[in-house]
């Protein structure tokens, strides 16, 4: 999963944490009131801004991403953050050990082999374990609005560079982390109205 190329402006989050981090941040409390452990691995963790989010809000964080600029950026602005080089190419789970969550937003559509990614973040998991992964939303309502709209085009983000590869509907990604092995599987979807939803947040529990 080679996006070393994909670009990075600086440190500052990108627009989409508007409506993710929040319900996130959620469901990560409701967790561990229940006794889970704040500590977390973010895949894809881009720029460490989400990262830095979390370490703000007691979490232990640990993360990859394939971007070189990317982690210089990360490296930069939040040093105290163990955020690396790296993809689900790599058997992440013999490097970094398990955990209790796995976070992955807005990166599941990147990558050319999704199989291999949901079988690594599962591996990442301890028992009990849960994976919360964000991906745009993709829905009959929603894509006969894009078409009739005419905005079709710029939603396949075609001409992008390192862009979206894969766009999945709940079904399609559910089937995906359940062939994984994920078990109560559940959707959050967020941005706009639900059938407009900008994005979908899969929670899955190994």
């Amino acid at each position: 999963m080679d996006i070393s190329g994909y670009t990075y402006s600086g440190a500052a989050a990108s627009h989409t944490v508007g409506y993710l981090l929040g319900p996130v941040m959620k469901v990560l409390d409701q967790r561990t009131r229940s006794g889970a452990e704040k500590r977390i691995f973010e895949v894809g963790c881009g720029n460490g801004a989400v990262a830095c989010m979390l370490a703000k809000s007691g979490y232990k964080v640990v993360g990859v991403d394939p971007s070189v600029q990317g982690i210089e950026h990360a490296k930069a602005n939040y040093p105290g953050l163990d955020l690396r080089l790296g993809s689900t190419d790599e058997e992440l789970a013999k490097q970094y050990g398990t955990f209790p969550f796995v976070l992955s937003l807005e990166v599941i559509e990147h990558v050319f082999l999704p199989k291999v990614f949901a079988r690594r973040v599962y591996e990442l998991l301890t028992p009990g374990g849960l994976a919360i992964i964000s991906t745009p939303y993709h829905g009959y309502v929603k894509n006969l609005a894009l078409a009739l709209s005419g905005k079709m085009d710029a939603h396949f983000t075609a001409l992008w560079d390192y862009g979206h590869i894969k766009f999945f509907s709940r079904k399609t990604l559910g089937c995906l982390l359940a062939e994984a092995g994920f078990r109560n599987i559940r959707f959050l979807r967020v941005g706009r109205i639900p059938m407009l939803a900008k994005s979908m947040i899969a929670l899955a529990e190994k």
